[in-house]
């Protein structure tokens, strides 16, 4: 597939905003323990791929009700769906100096996703965690994601790499009180 910058800017992907905010002190700790001992920015990022995978529970996989949306509130609170679990990846990864984007999928709801820029190509990554049926791994290498799409069941993957979470998505999780609302709630197509 080939991806498609949201913007020609590489900066806008290094950006902090109100969702990715890689200038929050918990953040910053965060990044800064992960990075301790690591050789090469490759490594930081597949660490950072595997903490956010494997120690931040997706809420749906362990039943917290909690929504959360911000960088820092995923990881405060140790949940959060696709959607927040990307936002925290990309934070961390832009806290490091990384360029990161934020893609999705289209299955029955949209699915989030990070791109990570290395060597001059993205590189898709699914920090959704993992569970039976379902092995993501980091690679720069060919894509180990989640799901993959089935086009003859309209499912497909969005080409576009976003500097900020698609509003519709960032809509849904800052309107839902708790998850189960906002499994009612999740957008069907972008």
């Amino acid at each position: 597939m080939q991806m498609i910058q949201e913007t020609a800017d590489l900066s806008a992907y290094l950006a902090a905003d109100e969702v990715i905010d890689h200038h929050h002190p918990l953040v910053r700790e965060t990044a800064a323990r992960l990075a301790d001992g690591v050789a090469d920015s490759y490594e930081y990022a597949r660490a950072a791929f595997e903490f956010v995978r494997d120690t931040i529970p997706h809420s749906q996989d362990s039943g917290d009700m909690r929504v959360t949306w911000r960088a820092s509130d995923v990881l405060e609170r140790g949940t959060g769906i696709c959607y927040a679990k990307a936002h925290a990846l990309t934070a961390l990864l832009r806290a490091e100096d990384i360029p990161t984007a934020l893609c999705y999928q289209k299955f029955d709801v949209v699915h989030g996703l990070v791109a990570v820029r290395f060597n001059g190509a993205w590189h898709r990554q699914d920090p959704r965690g993992n569970k039976p049926g379902v092995d993501a791994r980091f690679s720069l290498e060919g894509e180990r994601l989640a799901f993959t799409p089935d086009p003859a069941s309209n499912e497909m993957d969005y080409p576009v790499l976003y500097a900020a979470p698609h509003p519709v998505v960032l809509d849904v999780l800052k309107a839902a009180p708790d998850r189960p609302r906002l499994w009612n709630t999740l957008p069907t197509a972008l």
